[in-house]
């Protein structure tokens, strides 16, 4: 495969907004079943819920999930919840890694040397506003994957139908449910996974390990992926128990936590890692590859543009 060329022109915030929207779409795409399998190992031991896999379904590792799904549930349930996942990503990825540079910049005053302090700090406020604005299709998402189609009514039969449900039963705010560590995951995420990208990136550049191309983005995002799966897992299981628990179930997400750790022990917030880090691994390549050739070809293509001749 041969990348575009970096060019000399710096991408726009437009570009850098669109293509992080897109490249993103792109990566859920593919590896949206691994993340299905993810949520259903992390559901899976809760004493009771609304949306769960079957009272008698046992889920083991990823391909056993993937396959136990497809035989209970058919190939689609692999995909529960891609239209709610595919508007997360346009309107989520969009601010938290296409604003990421100009944040950063911000809290930099504009200086080309960004240390670590700067670095995290804009990670941390663009995952945060993220979430402000994404935060019911996350909701919607996880609802879905988490819901089996097999052995009983399924909850939700749209994704229009979903949101329509939660409004209905449980108000404006069963929309915002698990805001508070949805922000916590988020910026946790975000510093992990654009912060570890930029300084392994970095490292290897002045290093001149590696240029500026298709093996440096990989081996950066694959690194980027791991470190953020270490990091994220407990607070992301917790995001997803209380996203997907019943009204009244948990008080607050510290009460979910908490009520893990009791019930399941430790390893609880731990469930699910492997799909997590396959899901977030690949994610990331494929993400972070496709967002560094989308930058250039679209900033490509305006420079062209603005200049024909």
């Amino acid at each position: 495969m041969v990348g575009f060329k970096a060019t000399d022109v710096p991408p726009t915030a437009t570009v850098k907004f669109l293509g992080a929207g897109t490249a993103a779409c792109i990566a859920d795409l593919i590896t949206f079943p691994l993340d299905t399998a993810k949520v259903r190992l992390q559901i899976q031991g809760e004493s009771k819920g609304p949306v769960q896999a079957m009272a008698s379904t046992q889920y083991r590792g990823v391909l056993g999930t993937i396959l136990t799904m497809v035989r209970t549930e058919g190939p689609r349930s692999l995909y529960n919840g891609l239209v709610a996942g595919l508007q997360r990503q346009m309107s989520f990825a969009s601010v938290r890694i296409g604003l990421y540079d100009s944040v950063k910049q911000f809290y930099t005053k504009g200086s080309e040397h960004a240390g670590i302090g700067s670095r995290l700090l804009a990670g941390s406020t663009t995952g945060a506003l993220a979430v402000a604005v994404a935060q019911p299709t996350d909701v919607v998402k996880v609802r879905f994957q988490a819901q089996a189609r097999a052995g009983g009514g399924r909850r939700y039969q749209s994704t229009v139908d979903a949101y329509k449900t939660i409004a209905r039963e449980e108000g404006f705010q069963g929309l915002w449910k698990g805001t508070s560590p949805n922000v916590a995951r988020n910026a946790i995420v975000n510093c992990a996974e654009l912060v570890t990208y930029d300084l392994i990136k970095d490292a290897l550049l002045k290093a001149n390990l590696m240029t500026d191309d298709l093996p440096c983005h990989f081996t950066s995002a694959f690194g980027a992926g791991f470190c953020t799966t270490v990091i994220a897992s407990p607070v992301d299981v917790v995001k997803t128990r209380y996203m997907n628990s019943a009204l009244g179930q948990y008080s607050s997400a510290g009460h979910c936590a908490l009520t893990m750790l009791q019930k399941e022990g430790p390893q609880a917030f731990y469930k699910g890692f492997m799909p997590s880090f396959l899901r977030l691994g690949s994610w990331n390549v494929v993400m972070f590859v496709t967002y560094e050739q989308l930058k250039r070809a679209l900033t490509a293509a305006c420079t062209s543009r603005e200049a024909p001749f």
